[in-house]
């Protein structure tokens, strides 16, 4: 514009100076191209070469243009294809946009049916809530729905029924199982006591170790051992322990109580299920008829009831209203009547002592069951005590034929040993003590029988078998101290003291098992002391406790030690009658013998043989023995003058019954027993001495005497009444019967004179 406008000419000069860069230009181009001609020829010459194969080209762009168009046929039926589809694809995203509304709904009752399949009721109802308040309302037009909202209320009563169904089987289930889950759950409480028993122990030893450390580091070395033990045994036994909740399914009942709670049948459910647990608790204290003929018994029965009782607890535990603490109180107050009137009834008829034992067992891991559960069980310990009683009666029964045993197989002669050996194994048995024996060279003979270790052996497993109840009863050891003391008692004063006097009474029974009977009662009463200690030390009460029961072995054993001297007296008397039997006086005989009675004789030996086992008997006794012995034979042969069947009497037969007196007088001098003072054996005949020299006094001039009974007892009382003026031995009798010796005298006035009356009449 401005060479247009500013300047004339300037067009011109614009123009000129344009040509003048024009040629300018012109130059360089020729420059240039002359610079590149070669390259220009060159390019040149090779188009010219690919002139050929341009025209190929062509040919192969016209033949591929003449393709692409018969192609383009296919394209355009395909974009009408194309544009069809696009329609349905139109259609179908409409019918999507519907699914999905409905899809929710359709999966949801899918996932309903599923749960309704695999049981997951619960789960069921709330899928059933939401599809009616969420799902279905916005699809109720379509008919599928309203099948769906018909079918809702089909499935509730459907659940509702397969649940209570579920909830019978969980209660057949558990009827079933209540046996293995009491069993489990006693198991647990045996082991959990175990451990707290062995772990108090290892306290008890480090509690006392400041005290008495050299003999606690003994005792906590073994209770670490059994510590030790009870928690590898725990180990072991750790996974084979089941619990409840393995051993049933619990999973019905609260399905059911969840089922009910959301249906608004809650009550409903809680009464039906109390009703039938109570129906169930009544079937389960409801004992077999041979439960107490066998262990097994008792323990199936407590097995349940404890397996009844713990799955109550769990309801009561895991859910909330089902079950309260008052109802479940409230039953086991009424199983706990019923299980003690039930246990009173079935062990009385118990007579064997180790099922007592296992009963007793039984009862006490079942009271520590249920009290590890909350229960109140005071009333099974009270029990208990009874039961005590009763197994004690049957230890007692027990043991009696144990002690019949020993006593029947007893030769009640001395215990033989040869050497120290045998000597050390009688005295671990039995407490014996004699230094004077010590002393003895071996073999040697100890004084009492083997019955004797064998008693005091078997009254120590009484001891042994009554603790074995008194363990685990929750007592002090008073008070299981003064138990064993009274049982210990019984066994003594009423069973040992039974058998004794039984034996002692049994005809077999002869004079030397007497003795050594009298020996052996000496010896058991001496190691009743030793039966203290004993308990003492098992109770770790010390005797000098004022409310410590003494043993009554004393007063037993010297009752039956005189029952057994009694026994003797009677016995020598009986053997004395038997000889006297066979005596066969010719009381018309002109001459005597010129000795002694031949059964006289044999009654005096066998006198002497017996008074010569008396030697190992206290010496009182075996004096009392001859006393009473001569007695009675003075008094027997005094019974052949007083006989009413003899009518006369020869002086041959006075002079050969004077030769038998004489012989008995013999004997009363030759001291058969040791310890007698003076004459006091002779004084048993002096009845007889005195009648025999009345006899042969000059009062009876005649060969032949005629007399009646009266005569012999006029002899005979009115020496005794002179002689008990002389004898010492009747001191004590005159004074303490005045009025008897006074009645004597009279009778003897009244004899006198009867017999002076026929005497005249003669």
């Amino acid at each position: 514009r401005s060479v247009y406008d500013d300047q004339p000419n300037a067009h011109q000069r614009f123009m000129e100076k344009l040509d003048a860069c024009i040629r300018n230009h012109d130059r360089e181009i020729e420059k240039m191209c002359n610079f590149h001609h070669q390259g220009f020829v060159d390019a040149i010459t090779e188009l010219l070469k690919v002139r050929a194969d341009a025209e190929k080209l062509k040919v192969q762009v016209t033949d591929t243009n003449r393709r692409l168009q018969d192609a383009g046929k296919e394209v355009i039926a395909q974009t009408e294809e194309i544009i069809r589809c696009r329609v349905q694809q139109r259609n179908i995203t409409t019918v999507v946009e519907k699914l999905q509304l409905c899809l929710p709904v359709l999966e949801m009752y899918s996932k309903l049916k599923e749960q309704m399949n695999v049981k997951r009721y619960y789960s069921a109802l709330k899928t059933m809530e939401q599809l009616e308040n969420l799902y279905l309302p916005r699809v109720s037009q379509y008919r599928f729905c309203q099948i769906m909202i018909e079918n809702l209320p089909k499935l509730r009563e459907e659940i509702k029924e397969i649940s209570m169904s579920d909830l019978k089987d969980f209660l057949e289930s558990i009827r079933k199982h209540s046996d293995r889950i009491g069993e489990t759950a006693m198991k647990q409480a045996q082991q959990q006591k175990t451990f707290s028993t062995a772990l108090q122990k290892q306290n008890n030893v480090n509690y006392g170790r400041n005290v008495h450390l050299g003999r606690s580091r003994i005792l906590e070395s073994k209770n670490e051992i059994t510590l030790k033990r009870t928690f590898e045994e725990d180990d072991e036994h750790e996974e084979e322990i089941l619990t409840a909740q393995d051993l049933v399914d619990f999973s019905p009942v609260y399905r059911c109580l969840h089922i009910y709670s959301v249906l608004g049948d809650g009550e409903i459910f809680e009464n039906y299920y109390r009703k039938q647990r109570r129906k169930q608790a009544r079937l389960v204290l409801q004992p077999q008829s041979s439960m107490h003929e066998t262990v097994e018994g008792y323990r199936r029965y407590f097995s349940q009831i404890v397996g009844f009782f713990v799955v109550e607890d769990h309801i009561l535990h895991v859910t909330q209203g089902l079950v309260t603490r008052t109802y479940t109180d409230e039953l086991w107050n009424m199983a706990l009547s019923k299980i003690i009137a039930v246990l009173r009834t079935h062990s009385s008829y118990c007579s064997d002592p180790d099922l007592v034992l296992e009963l007793k067992n039984l009862i006490v891991v079942f009271a520590d069951t249920l009290q590890g559960y909350g229960f109140p069980v005071n009333r099974l310990f009270d029990l208990l005590f009874e039961i005590r009683d009763q197994y004690n009666e049957t230890l007692l029964k027990k043991w009696s034929g144990l002690f019949r045993d020993i006593f029947e197989a007893d030769n009640y002669s001395p215990i033989p040993v040869a050497n120290e050996e045998e000597y050390k194994i009688v005295t671990s048995k039995f407490p014996f003590q004699d230094p004077e024996l010590d002393k003895q060279s071996f073999p040697k003979k100890l004084p009492m029988s083997q019955s004797v270790p064998q008693i005091y052996i078997q009254v120590k497993e009484f001891i042994y078998a009554s603790l074995k109840f008194s363990e685990s009863l929750h007592r002090s050891s008073t008070e299981i101290d003064d138990m064993l003391r009274k049982s210990t008692n019984l066994l003594l004063t009423r069973t040992l003291s039974s058998c004794l006097q039984n034996l002692i009474k049994k005809p077999h029974i002869g004079l030397t098992e007497l003795v050594q009977i009298i020996i052996n009662t000496t010896h058991l009463e001496q190691a009743c002391k030793y039966l203290e200690d004993f308990i003492s030390n098992i109770t770790n009460i010390s005797q000098v406790t004022v409310h410590t029961a003494r043993l009554y072995g004393l007063s037993t054993f010297k009752d039956a030690r005189h029952a057994a001297e009694g026994e003797i007296y009677t016995k020598l008397n009986q053997k004395i009658d038997e000889f006297i039997q066979i005596a066969d006086y010719d009381w018309t005989m002109s001459e005597s013998n010129g000795r002694a009675s031949g059964y006289l004789m044999d009654l005096i030996n066998f006198l002497r043989s017996t008074f010569q086992v008396f030697t190992h008997l206290p010496g009182k006794v075996a004096q009392t023995a001859c006393m009473s012995a001569c007695q009675h034979l003075s008094t027997s042969l005094m019974q052949m003058l007083l006989d009413s069947e003899l009518k006369q009497i020869s002086m041959g037969a006075i002079q050969q019954f004077n030769l038998d007196v004489i012989q008995c007088e013999l004997f009363a001098s030759s001291e058969p027993v040791p310890g007698f003072q003076g004459d006091t054996l002779q004084l048993a005949f002096i009845d007889l001495r005195q009648v025999r020299h009345y006899l042969l006094s000059d009062c009876f001039p005649f060969r032949i005497v005629f007399l009646t009974p009266l005569c012999p007892l006029l002899f005979y009382s009115s020496r005794m009444r002179d002689s008990s003026k002389k004898n010492n031995i009747f001191a004590q009798f005159r004074k303490n019967d005045r009025d008897k010796q006074k009645l004597i005298e009279t009778v003897v006035k009244q004899l006198r004179s009867l017999v002076n009356g026929m005497s005249q009449h003669t």
